[in-house]
């Protein structure tokens, strides 16, 4: 399989209840496809995945599974600071029909390098199904070394990484010593276009559940070579991307798709919604951009 475009990291729509809302999960998903979106990636951080319970979790993959029916790729979030626990959901994903698993880097518990790559063997060998890791320093305490990344890419089911470490120098090293096949995705919408050039071949996108056609298009010109184009719609979007993050992922672009009328802006506790006065400013940026 060939990762290479935009995925959407996507959000998790509930009811006013709390519960998952599943029609409106679905709407999502359709209306990612008929965007043209490259794939999909249920249950992430971006999904509030720390606030599902195990059965949730499953239920939200098998839903986006059931209404993809195969248009696009799924790469299911399965990861999870247990190993044990990482595998259970990795295989539940894979019984569901799930093409990919996405690892998170363990959080809270902070492994040694050793521990990452212990960690992320044990789901490799357990489960025979292609996985990206997922680097994100910023949530879970620690860096996964381009050494670590190094000795994972030998495993023919480590094919990808998210990497969100925010290192334009790291993602250089890890181009310059990667296996071939080996591929590079950005975590973050405001990277995603350097690292391209730098080598990269796509982008795991919170901007795209609001604006997947927009997203193709830039990384799509990126991969291609054109980067006047790809830079001009980079800068037009830059205001949105920061946006997204003027308060916690995914609470503002959460309200973005309320806004849209794509959901209910609920969220489960701990997460809550935004002041009035940064829903002002984000409603002003999303509007000067041409978003709303």
């Amino acid at each position: 399989m060939k990762l290479e475009g935009v995925y959407t990291a996507l959000v998790t729509p509930f009811n006013d209840d709390g519960s998952v809302d599943e029609q409106s999960l679905r709407d999502l998903v359709d209306f990612q496809i008929e965007q043209g979106i490259s794939g999909l990636v249920p249950v992430g951080t971006t999904g509030e995945s720390p606030t599902l319970d195990h059965k949730e979790h499953s239920r939200v993959i098998e839903i986006v599974i059931e209404q993809t029916a195969k248009r696009v790729p799924v790469i299911a979030g399965t990861g999870s600071n247990s190993t044990a626990e990482a595998i259970t959901l990795t295989k539940n994903a894979k019984d569901a029909g799930a093409d990919l698993s996405l690892q998170v880097a363990p959080y809270y518990n902070k492994p040694s390098q050793e521990g990452f790559y212990r960690h992320f063997m044990a789901i490799a060998d357990a489960v025979d199904m292609p996985m990206v890791v997922y680097n994100i320093p910023g949530r879970s305490g620690k860096n996964i070394e381009n050494s670590t990344m190094l000795k994972l890419a030998q495993h023919p089911n480590v094919v990808a990484v998210k990497e969100a470490s925010g290192s334009i120098p790291q993602v250089m090293d890890l181009v310059l010593n990667k296996p071939d096949d080996f591929v590079i995705l950005s975590g973050d919408d405001n990277l995603g276009l350097p690292m391209i050039a730098c080598g990269g071949r796509g982008i795991i996108s919170v901007a795209s559940n609001i604006i997947p056609a927009e997203m193709e298009e830039l990384v799509r010109n990126a991969n291609a070579g054109n980067f006047e184009r790809a830079r001009e719609l980079h800068y037009q979007l830059l205001p949105f991307f920061k946006a997204l993050f003027m308060d916690t992922n995914p609470i503002p672009v959460k309200y973005g798709c309320h806004l849209m009328g794509m959901m209910k802006e609920v969220y489960r506790l701990p997460l809550c919604e935004m002041s009035a006065e940064d829903k002002k400013s984000f409603e002003e940026i999303i509007k000067k951009t041409g978003i709303l």
